[in-house]
């Protein structure tokens, strides 16, 4: 069983490092192409954040590989696979309420991170990419990669999902987490300041956090940095 276990999460953390070594790549690739210079001189960043994103890779892989193992070995999960065993108008039901969940997850921890003693312990690796790039998307020191490694191997434990949404919600995790780093505004401008935009975080919000740092803390949606006055708009530099 012990073995099995370790195969698991061993193959969770090689998928979670592909996973990003991919889709940053990809976006990396696509800045140079849209922002040309804009990775000149930032070499030694760049191989820090790799270096610190792939230690990130194993924090996020292991659980994730024990749940696995727990789901397919010992139905330990809510995770189901056959599409009638819920109703079908729950699929998107559940799709947002993983995002929401973990988007008010990220949102506190997060503003606990920029707490001084947190800050200067964990969270500082983080914004150390001055500016942040599409490698930095999981560059996090050790112990902030571990709060959020622990929150969708959790949810699973207590909410009903589809294998298939469940993949869909990693899928907007990684993107949404290399988009929001890369510096530029990748979406169309009607979108992002629309009212349907308003409410949703691309990298222009982010971007003005890793400037001003004391606001725009969530993931996903603004809600949260709204009902708590931390949403200070877009960043013009992005």
């Amino acid at each position: 069983m012990l073995a099995a276990i370790l195969i698991s999460a061993a193959a969770m953390t090689a998928i979670v490092a592909l996973r990003y070594i991919a889709a940053s790549g990809a976006f990396a690739w696509v800045t140079g192409r849209v922002r040309p210079g804009y990775h000149a001189r930032l070499g030694p960043q760049i191989r820090r954040e790799i270096g610190w994103s792939l230690a990130s890779a194993a924090i996020y892989g292991i659980p994730a590989g024990v749940v696995a193992w727990g789901w397919q070995e010992r139905g330990w999960t809510r995770i189901y696979s056959e599409w009638d065993e819920f109703p079908l108008w729950y699929l998107p039901v559940s799709l947002f309420v993983y995002l929401f969940l973990h988007d008010t997850w990220f949102y506190w921890t997060h503003r606990l991170m920029h707490r001084p003693r947190w800050f200067g312990l964990a969270h500082g690796v983080h914004h150390a990419s001055r500016p942040p790039t599409a490698w930095a998307a999981m560059s996090f020191h050790p112990i902030e990669a571990l709060t959020g490694a622990v929150v969708i191997p959790l949810l699973v434990f207590f909410v009903p999902v589809h294998v298939a949404v469940l993949g869909l919600v990693l899928t907007v995790m990684t993107v949404m987490g290399v988009t929001n780093h890369m510096g530029w505004e990748m979406f169309p401008r009607a979108l992002v300041h629309s009212r349907l935009g308003g409410w949703l975080i691309t990298a222009s919000h982010h971007q003005l956090h890793h400037e001003k740092y004391r606001c725009n803390y969530g993931l996903y949606f603004r809600f949260w940095d709204r009902l708590c006055g931390t949403d200070r708009g877009l960043s013009p530099h992005a």
